[in-house]
């Protein structure tokens, strides 16, 4: 068996996207401060974390984009983790069309987008010109039974226009969404199995994930 980690570090100053607050990591009891509480030889750190949601390697749940939808204390970890996994190699910048997927079966399974775009990560070119899903390549995972859609790259959806079409069908359907992956090069096309799983935090629809592969 072996673990691929498919996300990237979250540390203070990060920028995942443009516009929004990268997080601030501190201390809110510092080892030293905490010798005061503790006989010596003992001490401890409680850290404290600012952050949106839209940080490092996230998950979208429907409560993202529908303010009726699941938020993620409501999504099952059966949606979360041990998903069988499949990967798909698509052009490395522009639109990913709906025929990448043709032929292949992803009911019931974790579908990530290896697009190569993670090289970028924390470089302005990370920004601009990003691998995106089209519309029908929504549809077509929608129909197709998807559970889970992962991509490597700045956004599912093409930033471009203000409309969100892949995150409205996949949200929409319940199929969760996980940006900014890393690493997925490394994962064979099938035959893993998949885990991004958040906090139960209520009235939240984005978070961050440690997300993972296991391959045997």
């Amino acid at each position: 068996m072996k673990l691929i980690d498919l996300s990237h570090v979250i540390e203070d100053g990060l920028v995942t996207y443009k516009g929004l607050p990268a997080p601030h990591v501190c201390d809110w009891l510092s080892r030293e401060a905490s010798r005061e509480n503790y006989p010596p030889g003992t001490e401890f750190q409680i850290g404290q974390i600012t952050m949106v949601g839209n940080t490092g390697t996230y998950l979208d749940t429907p409560f993202h984009r529908y303010a009726d939808g699941e938020d993620l204390a409501d999504v099952g970890l059966e949606r979360l983790v041990d998903l069988p996994g499949v990967v798909v190699r698509a052009p490395t910048d522009g639109a990913v069309e709906a025929e990448v997927f043709d032929g292949l079966d992803v009911a019931g399974k974790a579908v990530l987008v290896h697009t190569g775009w993670s090289r970028h990560w924390r470089a302005p070119a990370y920004y601009e010109g990003h691998p995106f899903l089209t519309a029908a390549a929504a549809d077509r995972l929608s129909e197709g039974g998807a559970r889970l859609v992962g991509i490597d790259s700045h956004n599912i959806d093409d930033t471009r226009a203000h409309t969100r079409p892949v995150h409205s069908r996949l949200l929409g359907d319940g199929i969760l969404i996980v940006e900014h992956m890393c690493a997925l090069d490394q994962l064979p096309d099938a035959d893993f199995r998949f885990f991004a799983a958040p906090p139960k935090v209520k009235g939240f629809g984005t978070f961050p994930v440690r997300a993972f592969a296991r391959v045997n």
